[in-house]
């Protein structure tokens, strides 16, 4: 899989709904996960929530989403991060190590319960960046 770069956007529980509408607008296909596909505990209350989209429109359009989960605050406006995925670990973990240097890291880059490397920071300039390296499979 070739490297990718796209907004991700942030959701406070209607993330499936607006996935649906872009996926309507720009056609392509969608992916919808769950919070309870992915294990996330009952009481948390959030398991028909989409813990992630994505959508790939055939004109080369990518838009990623999410509802942001429990005890994480939703601030409409300021709710786009940037994506950064792919397979070749050594540049995405070169441009983690940048992104990361001088910022604040959310998430550090670790493997994942979903099986991918996946790590999250705002970088010095106070941009929002998630890094997901893909393992070959």
């Amino acid at each position: 899989m070739a490297s990718k770069l796209n907004p991700y956007l942030s959701f406070a529980g209607n993330a499936r709904e607006a996935m649906e509408y872009y996926h309507g607008m720009f056609g392509g296909d969608l992916a919808l996960n769950t919070y309870g596909e992915s294990g996330a505990p009952a009481e948390a209350g959030n398991a028909d929530n989409i813990m992630h989209a994505m959508l790939e429109g055939g004109n080369g359009f990518t838009l990623m989403a999410s509802d942001v989960p429990p005890g994480m605050e939703h601030h409409p406006g300021t709710n786009i991060s940037i994506s950064l995925s792919g397979d070749d670990g050594d540049l995405l973990r070169g441009c983690w190590e940048k992104l990361s240097d001088g910022g604040t890291v959310a998430v550090p880059l670790e493997k994942q319960m979903w099986g991918d490397e996946f790590g999250a920071c705002t970088d010095r300039f106070g941009i929002s960046w998630m890094v997901n390296i893909g393992q070959p499979g």
